[in-house]
């Protein structure tokens, strides 16, 4: 590996340290280093950029991304990928991370693995949406790592969610939106929800309800080749769509349709880490918190 981009959003004062290191690991293994434009922007004075340019877009030719931050700059990261095949390594200087899950005090360890190739990509599957709205079809930038959610928009009252799946119809949820989960997205806004978690490797899409009325709503895992259909009506005009952190508006009765990516997204695990590990760490199970 040795055209190397690196993103992110923000920089706390005790992040300074990591970002450093990532570039003295790559300056150390002669690899050409590229920073987003506005996260060198935001660096620059702060840490050595010598040996470092910036990048606007990426193309085929970059070997790897390294996203600097928590899972939603994985997410924000994704969308300069799309179909480019590029892996992704997320080093953790935000909270949870279930996405990235390099810490920065394991960084020369995790570089030494990573460069002699002692690392799988673990290939994640996404959602793309695609509306029937006459100008906003939400493409090419239509796809979802975690989720697709349709909520409510500037009213506290509810909104039905007519959903179809493969042209049958599933209900109407009363709700305050809909979330249509990947297996990667099932550890995020779903499992807040009360939706499942869900193996990363499952062939399956996780429909979740957000504060439904009719109680007898729950999760419901599908096969990740059914076709969603979803058609929001309710008392104000619009209504919201959000692909991971990308956000657009609708007016009400847009018909959305979803349906698995014919591509996906890899993510770097290391010899060392794995789904397994992860959750049990970031979910506590097993460990009695009592004392």
């Amino acid at each position: 590996m040795k055209k190397i981009a690196i993103y992110g959003q923000y920089l706390q004062e005790d992040s300074l340290e990591t970002v450093q290191e990532v570039l003295d690991q790559l300056a150390a293994h002669s690899c050409d280093v590229f920073i987003e434009k506005d996260y060198e922007k935001l660096i620059n004075g702060q840490v050595d950029l010598t040996h470092a340019q910036s990048f606007e877009n990426l193309d085929a030719s970059f070997d790897l991304m390294i996203s600097i931050g928590g899972d939603g700059t994985i997410l924000r990261a994704v969308s300069y990928i799309g179909k480019l095949n590029i892996p992704v390594m997320g080093i953790n200087t935000g909270r949870l991370g279930f996405l990235a899950t390099l810490q920065s005090e394991e960084l020369e360890l995790a570089f030494d693995l990573l460069f002699k190739g002692k690392y799988r990509l673990s290939k994640r599957s996404l959602v793309t949406a695609v509306s029937n709205h006459p100008t906003n079809h939400l493409a090419p930038d239509n796809f979802a790592l975690n989720e697709v959610t349709v909520s409510r928009m500037n009213t506290t009252s509810m909104i039905q969610i007519e959903t179809h799946l493969n042209g049958e119809l599933l209900t109407s949820y009363w709700a305050d939106g809909l979330i249509v989960s990947t297996p990667t997205g099932s550890t995020g806004y779903s499992l807040s929800c009360g939706g499942p978690v869900i193996s990363p490797d499952t062939e399956a899409l996780v429909i979740t309800p957000i504060a439904p009325h009719n109680l007898n709503a729950r999760p419901l895992v599908i096969p990740d080749d059914t076709v969603i259909t979803v058609k929001v009506m309710g008392r104000e005009n619009e209504f919201l769509a959000s692909l991971d952190n990308r956000i657009a508006s609708y007016p009400d009765e847009t018909e959305l349709t979803l349906r698995k990516a014919d591509f996906t997204i890899d993510l770097i695990e290391l010899e060392h880490v794995s789904f397994i590990k992860t959750i049990r760490h970031k979910l506590l199970w097993g460990e009695d918190k009592r004392n």
